[in-house]
C-alpha cells in the first residue's frame, strides 16, 4: 500500500458519496492523518508504506475521516480548523465556518479605520473570526464581541487566546444590543448576521443545512430580519460619525442600504467581494431618527 493508493481510495469513496471537492478533501485528510505537508507527500507518495503500528493507525484515522466526510460532515469540522485572513481558527458545530467572503469586511475595516484606539463592536461574532482578525492584524485595542450562543462564545474566546496570546477580546452574551451594558458606545460596528431566508435553507448543501448552526443561518422570512433590528437599534450604542460594516447576501444590497438610510446613516456604499458580488454595506451614523 502506498500513499498514492490510499489517496485514490479516499477520492473514490468521496466522489461516490457526492463530495464536490473529492480530490481536494481526500488529500487534506490524508496529509492530516499522516502528519505530512504537500512536499513530503509528493516525495513519498509512491513508496510502499512500512507495516508499523504508527502507519496502521494513520491509515485507520484517514479512513475514519473519509467516512465522516462521506456523511457530508464539513471538512472543517473533521479537521477542527479553518483558515481566515491568514490565521487558523478553531471551529465546531456551534459556529458558522468562516468564509472568504467575510474577509472583504475585515479588509475594508483595516483599510478605512486607521485609528487603533477606536472602540469596535462585533455582533453575532460566532467563531470570533472578525473580532480576532481585527485585533491580530489591525492592532485595535478595544473590541467587544457579542453572541446569543454560549457555545459560540466559548469558541470565540478560545480563538482569541490562542491567536492573540492573551484574552484581549471582551465577550458578551445576549441578543444583539441586549448583550451590552447601559451607556456603552462604540466607534465601529461590524457584523456578519444570519441573512439566509428561512425557506432557502432547506435547499442548501448538506454540509450547511445539516451541520452548521441554524441560528447562524436563518435571517427570517426574507433574510433581512437582523438588518432591520441592527439599523433600527444601533443609534444609541454608537458615537456620532460611527461607522457600520455589515456583510450581506449578494442580492440584499439595495434593501440593506435603504434600512440604514431610513435609520439616519449616511455615506452608504456597497463593496463587492473578489468574485464581484455585493458583499458589504457600510455607512456612517449621521443622526438619530
Amino acid at each position: 500500500m502506498t500513499l498514492h493508493q490510499l489517496l485514490n481510495e479516499g477520492m473514490g469513496r468521496l466522489s461516490r458519496a457526492g463530495d464536490p471537492e473529492a480530490s481536494v478533501d481526500a488529500r487534506r485528510l490524508l496529509l492530516e492523518a499522516f502528519g505530512l505537508d504537500t512536499v513530503h507527500f509528493l516525495m513519498r507518495r509512491m513508496e510502499p508504506l512500512e507495516d508499523t503500528e504508527a502507519v496502521r493507525r494513520a491509515a485507520k484515522d484517514y479512513r475514519q475521516m473519509v467516512e465522516k466526510r462521506c456523511r457530508r460532515i464539513p471538512l472543517q469540522h473533521i479537521l477542527g480548523t479553518q483558515d481566515f485572513m491568514g490565521l487558523t481558527f478553531q471551529v465546531n458545530r456551534h459556529v458558522l465556518i468562516p468564509r472568504q467572503d467575510t474577509e472583504t469586511l475585515v479588509e475594508l475595516v483595516l483599510e478605512e479605520q486607521k485609528d487603533r484606539r477606536k472602540r469596535i463592536l462585533d455582533l453575532c461574532t460566532g467563531s470570533g473570526c472578525i473580532a480576532v482578525s481585527l485585533a491580530a492584524l489591525g492592532g485595535y485595542e478595544d473590541i467587544t464581541a457579542a453572541d446569543l450562543s454560549e457555545e459560540a462564545l466559548k469558541v470565540a474566546g478560545a480563538n482569541g487566546v490562542r491567536i492573540l496570546g492573551e484574552d484581549r477580546i471582551r465577550l458578551r452574551k445576549g441578543d444583539l444590543f441586549q448583550a451590552l451594558e447601559p451607556g456603552e458606545t462604540f466607534d465601529i460596528l461590524v457584523s456578519n448576521p444570519p441573512y439566509i431566508p428561512t425557506k432557502v435553507i432547506r435547499g442548501l448543501e448538506p454540509e450547511v443545512k445539516d451541520h452548521e448552526p441554524m441560528m447562524a443561518l436563518d435571517g427570517e422570512a426574507d433574510g433581512l430580519g437582523f438588518y432591520r433590528r441592527i439599523s433600527a437599534e444601533a443609534g444609541p450604542w454608537l458615537r456620532p460619525g460611527a461607522a457600520v460594516y455589515l456583510e450581506i447576501g449578494h442580492d440584499q444590497a439595495e434593501s440593506v442600504c435603504a434600512l440604514l438610510e431610513e435609520a439616519g446613516f449616511g455615506g452608504i456604499r456597497v463593496v463587492k467581494d473578489l468574485p464581484g458580488k455585493d458583499r458589504v454595506v457600510r455607512g456612517e451614523l449621521m443622526s438619530l431618527r
